[in-house]
C-alpha cells in the first residue's frame, strides 16, 4: 500500500501544537516546584470543570480514539453500552470512594489500603500499578504511532520524541497543574478533531446524514439481535456491560492516575463535580467515536475506496490524512497526539506520586533526607518516561509487540482484582489482610486461566472483581480480624471520624 506524505501545513500546524503544550508545563514550573502539595495535588485549586475534564482526557487514550470508531465501522455499537458504565458507578464513586479518599487527604489511592489493612497490601498494589502504567506508556506511544506510519511516510522515531519526549518535558516542569491544563487543551482538540472528521464524513457522502442512515439500517450498524447472543462473547451486550463496569471501577478507584485528580480541587463538593463533568463528557463519547465509525463506513461504501489489505485499525488517520484539507489534517493528527499525551503525562504523574508517597515518604524517609521530594520525583517521571519511550521505540524497530503484549496481560489482570479489594475493604467490616492477599492471589490465578481460554477480555474482568472480593471476604471470616480497628474507613462508618494510628 502507497504511503501519503504528510505535507509542510500540517507539520506546521503540528508543530506549533507540540511548542503549546511544552509552553504549558513551562508556564506552571515555579508553583510546581513548591512542594509534593503543589505537584501531586495543585494545592487543590483546579476547578471541578477542569478537573473533570482532565479526567476525561486521561482515560480517552489515541488508543481508544482510534479503536472506538474501528468497532463500530467494522461491526456495530454494541461496545457502546461499555460507556454507561460510568454513569452506573458514578453514584458509588460520589457517595463512597471519594468521601474516603478526601478524608485521609492521601496522595495516592493506596494509601487507603494501609490504613484499612496493612503497609503490605499499599506496597504491592502501588508496585502493580506503576508497573503497568511504565507499560501503558510504551503502547499508548506505539499503536497510534504504528497505525499512523501504515498510511503515511512520517518517520516513526520522530513521531514517538515529538509524543514521548515532549510529554516527559512538560510533565517533569508543571507537575499535576500543568498536567491538568494540558489536559484540558488536549481534552478540547481531541473532541474537535472527532466532531471535524463526522462533520467531513457527512459531506462528503451524496445523500449526507440520510445515506449514512440508511446504512445503519441496511447494514446492521447499531444494535441487533446478534448483540444479544450469548454463543458470540465477543460482542454479547450484558458482558460487555458488566465487564466494563468492573474495569471502570478500578480506574476510578485503584488507579492513581484518576484518584489523584479527586484531590486537586478545593472540596469533596468540588471533587463530585469533576467526577459529573466527566459523566456527561463519557455520554458525548459515544455518538462522536462510535458515530465516526458508521461514518467512515458509509463514506467508503459510497464516495471513497481503501487501499486492498488495509489494517483498519488506521482508517482514521487514514481519512485525516487522504480527505481533510491541509492544516485541518494537521490538527486533527494533533488530536490524536494530545489522546496520547493526556494519557502518557498522567501515567507519568502518577507513578511519581506513588514512587514518593508510597515508597520515599513511608519507607525511606530517613534514608533519603538530603532528597528533596520534589526533586526527586521529578528524577522518576524522566525515569518512568523514558523507560516507556525505550520500550517503544524497541517495539518500533523490533516489531516485538507480542511479547509487550503478553506483559501487559500479565500486570493488567492485577489491576481489576486491586478494585475488588478496595471494594471488600470499603463495604465490609469483618476484610483484613490476611483475607485480602489470599483473594488477590486466587483472583490472578482465575484471571490468567480465563484468559487463557480466549474468550473475552471483558470476562476476564468479571472474573478478577468477583473472585477477588468473594474469595477476600470468605478468608477474612475464617481467619483473626486481629481486632484493628476501622471506625471511619467503612461504608457502615463512612460519617466518622478516622484517628490515623
Amino acid at each position: 500500500m502507497s504511503k501519503v506524505g504528510f505535507g509542510t501545513l500540517n507539520w506546521v500546524v503540528l508543530v506549533l501544537y507540540l511548542l503549546i503544550m511544552l509552553g504549558v508545563g513551562a508556564y506552571f514550573t515555579r508553583k510546581a516546584s513548591k512542594n509534593t502539595d503543589s505537584f501531586f495535588k495543585a494545592e487543590g485549586k483546579i476547578p471541578a470543570w477542569a478537573a473533570g475534564f482532565s479526567i476525561y482526557a486521561t482515560t480517552l487514550s489515541a488508543i481508544t480514539f482510534m479503536s472506538t470508531p474501528e468497532q463500530s465501522f467494522l461491526q456495530d455499537w454494541s461496545y457502546a453500552i461499555g460507556s454507561f458504565s460510568i454513569l452506573i458507578i458514578l453514584p458509588l464513586l460520589v457517595k463512597f470512594y471519594v468521601p474516603f479518599f478526601r478524608k485521609l487527604q492521601v496522595t495516592t489511592a493506596y494509601e487507603y489500603l494501609e490504613e484499612r489493612f496493612s503497609p503490605v497490601m499499599r506496597a504491592i498494589s502501588s508496585i502493580l500499578f506503576m508497573l503497568y502504567h511504565i507499560g501503558r506508556i510504551a503502547i499508548v506511544i506505539y499503536l497510534p504511532i504504528i497505525a499512523i506510519t501504515s498510511v503515511s511516510n512520517i518517520n516513526p522515531i520522530v513521531i514517538a520524541l515529538a509524543i514521548g519526549g515532549l510529554c516527559i518535558v512538560y510533565t517533569f516542569l508543571g507537575g499535576i497543574e500543568g498536567v491538568i491544563w494540558s489536559d484540558v487543551i488536549q481534552g478540547f482538540l481531541l473532541l474537535a478533531g472527532a466532531f471535524l472528521v463526522c462533520i467531513l464524513g457527512i459531506a462528503y457522502i451524496h445523500g449526507g446524514f440520510g445515506t449514512v442512515v440508511q446504512d445503519v439500517a441496511t447494514h446492521h450498524k447499531f444494535i441487533s439481535g446478534a448483540d444479544f447472543n450469548v454463543h458470540d462473547m465477543s460482542k454479547f451486550v450484558p458482558l460487555i456491560l458488566a465487564g466494563q463496569i468492573f474495569n471502570t471501577l478500578y480506574q476510578y478507584t485503584g488507579s492513581q492516575d484518576v484518584v489523584q485528580r479527586y484531590q486537586t480541587t478545593g472540596s469533596l463538593k468540588e471533587a463530585k463535580k469533576s467526577l459529573y463533568t466527566n459523566g456527561w463528557l463519557a455520554l458525548i463519547t459515544i455518538p462522536l467515536f462510535f458515530g465516526m465509525g458508521t461514518i467512515l463506513f458509509s463514506f467508503y461504501q459510497h464516495a471513497g475506496s481503501l487501499p486492498s489489505h488495509f489494517n483498519t485499525s488506521a482508517i482514521v488517520p487514514y481519512f485525516i490524512i487522504t480527505e481533510m484539507p491541509a492544516g485541518i489534517a494537521g490538527l486533527v493528527i494533533a488530536g490524536i497526539f494530545a489522546a496520547a499525551q493526556s494519557t502518557i503525562a498522567s501515567s507519568l504523574n502518577a507513578i511519581s506520586s506513588c514512587a514518593i508517597s508510597d515508597f520515599k515518604q513511608r519507607f525511606f524517609n530517613d534514608k533519603l533526607k538530603g532528597v528533596k521530594d520534589v526533586t526527586l520525583a521529578r528524577i522518576v517521571i524522566i525515569i518512568a518516561g523514558l523507560l516507556g519511550l525505550s520500550i517503544a521505540i524497541y517495539l518500533l524497530l523490533g516489531n516485538a509487540s507480542g511479547t509487550w503484549n503478553l506483559f501487559l496481560t500479565v500486570t493488567g489482570i492485577f489491576g481489576v482484582p486491586i478494585a475488588g479489594i478496595f471494594a471488600v475493604g470499603i463495604f465490609t467490616k469483618r476484610a483484613n489482610t490476611v483475607g485480602v492477599l489470599t483473594g488477590l492471589i486466587i483472583s490472578v490465578i482465575l484471571s490468567f486461566y480465563v484468559d487463557s481460554l480466549n474468550i473475552s477480555s471483558l470476562l476476564v474482568a468479571c472474573v478478577s472483581f468477583i473472585s477477588s472480593f468473594v474469595i477476600s471476604y470468605i478468608v477474612s471470616l475464617l481467619t483473626p480480624s486481629h481486632n484493628k480497628d476501622v471506625t471511619g474507613l467503612t461504608a457502615a462508618t463512612i460519617n466518622e471520624d478516622y484517628v490515623k494510628k
